[in-house]
């Protein structure tokens, strides 16, 4: 209810300040819309963790969690918030971002053993500066796959109501699952005004909030069951692998990394279908269809992590080819 009330508050504020999002030859809406309706999901779910915080307080994983969450996670918000009125560079922002991943990374103890194809691995510092990336990696991913109506918070809540429900098998009623839930509700809200034909946009406050809260939470979840790892690896591989793949065609065809663009397979799906809602319910259904059983596999030990990703991302690889990934408009 917080997050429903705040986000129409946000958008006749952003309406009445001019915070729009126009439409360009890189973007895939057609008519001006507000932006920054993040924030009506960051507030609820910052002040949620601090009463988590003081509930469950007295554990050093908790914690942990918790300062990870509110100082990574507010510096990337309010990066982003400050983005959203007025660009900053990309160099400031990746040395937020970058400073960011570190706190969080720091305040979880670093990265945990993980399983390989059956072996534990402890990867050490290296590991530690391989989270680090990740969670940059990851702020980022959210920030780029935010581009057709409701589909980063269809995404992120199917991922944190799945990951929810295997954290809970696997580890009980930990305090964990709380701060999935909170954030799965506050997401609920702001879905209302987000959906299809969208009335707000996230804006980077959002996405790049998203980003980071989720890897956050990935790690700090590994830290209970190694398994969970790569639960949320393979619940996120929409994201991850449409992303990914993006990127490595655009490098490819000598194409510039840092320009924005509209070759995600998502958007070419959408222009291909002029509809928005079809595929961010497709997002969906793959997630809840297709990965969750793979990821459950994972959490009932029926299949190695590494493997069950592997199969998991191979048909979403294969989507991202037919759909010509990262191609310039004029050849989709």
């Amino acid at each position: 209810m917080a997050a429903w009330l705040l986000t129409a508050l946000w958008r006749r504020y952003a309406l009445r300040r001019q915070l729009l999002d126009h439409p360009n030859d890189r973007s895939s809406h057609q008519q001006a819309t507000p932006r920054g309706g993040g924030i009506a999901f960051v507030l609820p779910f910052i002040v949620g963790t601090l009463l988590w915080l003081a509930h469950y307080g007295d554990a050093d994983f908790v914690k942990g969690v918790a300062y990870a969450l509110l100082g990574a996670g507010g510096l990337v918000a309010l990066v982003g918030f400050i983005d959203d009125h007025r660009p900053l560079s990309a160099a400031w922002r990746l040395l937020l971002h970058l400073v960011a991943a570190l706190w969080a990374i720091a305040w979880l103890g670093g990265l945990p053993p993980l399983v390989i194809f059956t072996l534990a691995v402890n990867l050490g510092w290296v590991g530690d500066l391989l989270a680090v990336a990740g969670l940059v990696w990851m702020l980022n991913l959210f920030n780029f796959m935010d581009g057709i109506d409701g589909i980063a918070s269809v995404e992120a809540l199917s991922v944190l109501l799945a990951g929810g429900v295997l954290i809970g098998y696997l580890c009980g009623a930990t305090p964990l699952l709380l701060l999935l839930l909170l954030l799965a509700a506050a997401l609920g809200g702001f879905l209302l005004w987000n959906w299809p034909p969208a009335k707000i946009f996230m804006g980077d406050v959002g996405s790049g909030f998203l980003g980071v809260v989720l890897g956050i939470i990935a790690v700090a979840a590994a830290h209970l069951d190694a398994r969970l790892f790569w639960v949320f690896a393979i619940l996120l591989g929409v994201f991850i692998v449409d992303t990914t793949y993006t990127l490595v065609r655009r490098q490819q065809q000598r194409q510039p990394l840092h320009l924005a663009h509209c070759s995600h397979a998502f958007q070419q799906a959408a222009r291909r279908y002029q509809s928005h809602r079809r595929v961010t319910l497709a997002v969906g259904g793959i997630n809840l269809l297709w990965l969750l059983p793979w990821a459950a596999l994972v959490a009932l030990n029926y299949l190695d992590g590494a493997v069950a990703a592997v199969i998991a991302y191979t048909p979403l690889v294969l989507t991202a080819r037919y759909f010509r990934a990262g191609e310039v408009r004029g050849d989709a």
